[in-house]
């Protein structure tokens, strides 16, 4: 016997943002501006970083400035900078920047990728200083990779060029000691710390930052010299905080997720974007955001069966499950110092089974009148799928506008939501 369940609206949320529109352009108008063409001789070997996030664009990035430094007669070369993920080893760190489109033959230049690190220093608290081979043995490294709000740290530096160089360059050892240091010491001491040994010791000859807008689009590219990576990080922070997407409302009794994947977040589903940044499973004062249950219906390809984040729900359905891998799931929820990220929720066979069971735990709210948002993933929030008790809301702001509606949540004959999202664009 199905229990009754709220009929719905597909509605479009529309985001105030700008977006850079010829890519390659603003690479090579940024470029220059660190004076690398002074810094770079003919010959020498520049690093150039690529981590595990799906950034717009980045295969553009990358290949705009590779052929920018062969311009300048230098040899550049690709290291993956990704901490523990790809599994932890250097074909799986490879193969993650191949699904983006980095490889050998499309970039041009050897991909060095490895697990090898070289300790540079140890900080005042004691923590060994780790940094990756192929880039300390490199006579520059540029730092590339996007800045914007972390899933679990807070402070004025969180996701950036500064952990691109603590985490990535870090490789599983580097990430480990980090993560572990973080249940004693602030992220902020931390990266203090790190960041001052290793742009003393490891050649870093600028970053190159990235911040998207709310439709994951490339908002903003700047070459930052390394003496002012701190002061620009933490301005550059504040304009992708303001650019994050966000769900339609503040309060939601269930949030279903189609998909969650490291492509999409450090912790599968951004935990700024669903209100769990301070508890896993409950909103705090400090997040904008509220949702009493979440359920998850599927991994991201690209995520190659790492499935953190999904403790982060308590519901899901048992084809998820099947499709984890569970080796580098723990190996990522460990070294993160995270092991509740890979905690199973409850899971049930069918996705109707899932919100049933979840609707029972929503206290008072009968489920036909309970509030739903549906969501493709955390990154693609323009388009979402929500019950009717939100229509007056609706109807009352002219940022959300009706695409279709209302009708039933649409389930196959197996009791499986069907999806209700076009592809998204890229």
């Amino acid at each position: 016997m199905n229990i009754p369940l709220p009929k719905v609206y597909r509605i479009r949320q529309n985001f105030q943002s700008s977006r850079i529109e010829n890519v390659p352009e603003a690479v090579l108008t940024e470029l220059p501006k660190i004076n690398l063409d002074k810094v770079v001789k003919p010959g020498e070997t520049v690093a150039i970083t690529v981590g595990s996030r799906g950034i717009a664009n980045i295969a553009s990035i990358i290949k705009t400035t590779v052929d920018y430094l062969k311009s300048l007669d230098a040899v550049p070369f690709i290291v993956p900078a990704m901490g523990s993920h790809g599994g932890g080893t250097a074909e799986g760190q490879a193969a993650v920047i191949a699904a983006y489109g980095i490889t050998a033959e499309t970039m041009g230049v050897e991909i060095r990728s490895s697990m090898e690190t070289v300790i540079v220093d140890t900080t005042s608290h004691g923590i060994p200083v780790h940094f990756d081979k192929h880039a300390y043995e490199a006579d520059h490294v540029l730092i590339c990779g996007r800045v914007k709000p972390h899933t679990r740290f807070v402070g004025d530096i969180e996701s950036g060029l500064h952990k691109m160089m603590l985490i990535g360059l870090g490789k599983h050892e580097g990430a480990k000691i980090y993560h572990r240091a973080i249940e004693d010491l602030s992220f902020e001491e931390i990266i203090k710390a790190v960041a001052s040994s290793i742009l003393q010791k490891c050649s870093v000859v600028g970053g190159l930052a990235i911040v998207e807008n709310a439709y994951d689009e490339t908002a903003l590219i700047e070459a930052v010299l390394p003496e002012q990576f701190y002061e620009r990080e933490t301005e550059l922070l504040n304009i992708a905080r303001e650019s994050l997407p966000r769900l339609p409302f503040e309060k939601t009794d269930l949030l279903i997720v189609d998909r969650i994947g490291k492509n999409i977040s450090g912790s599968g589903m951004d935990a700024c974007v669903i209100g769990r940044k301070f508890n896993d499973h409950a909103a705090t004062e400090r997040d904008n955001v509220s949702a009493k249950r979440i359920m998850i219906r599927g991994l991201t390809e690209e995520t190659h069966g790492n499935a953190c984040g999904i403790g982060l729900a308590e519901f899901t359905n048992q084809r998820t499950v099947d499709s984890v891998d569970w080796k580098i799931t723990r190996i990522n929820a460990n070294t993160g110092s995270h092991p509740t990220a890979a905690m199973v929720p409850l899971a049930y066979e069918t996705d109707r089974e899932a919100i049933e069971a979840a609707l029972q735990t929503i206290g008072l709210v009968p489920p036909e009148t309970s509030r739903i948002v549906q969501i493709y993933d955390t990154l693609e929030l323009s388009e979402v799928i929500v019950s009717e008790s939100y229509l007056e809301e609706i109807n009352a702001r002219d940022d959300l506008e009706i695409l279709s509606g209302p009708f039933e949540l649409p389930f196959d004959a197996q009791g499986n939501l069907t999806s209700v999202f076009e592809k998204p664009h890229h």
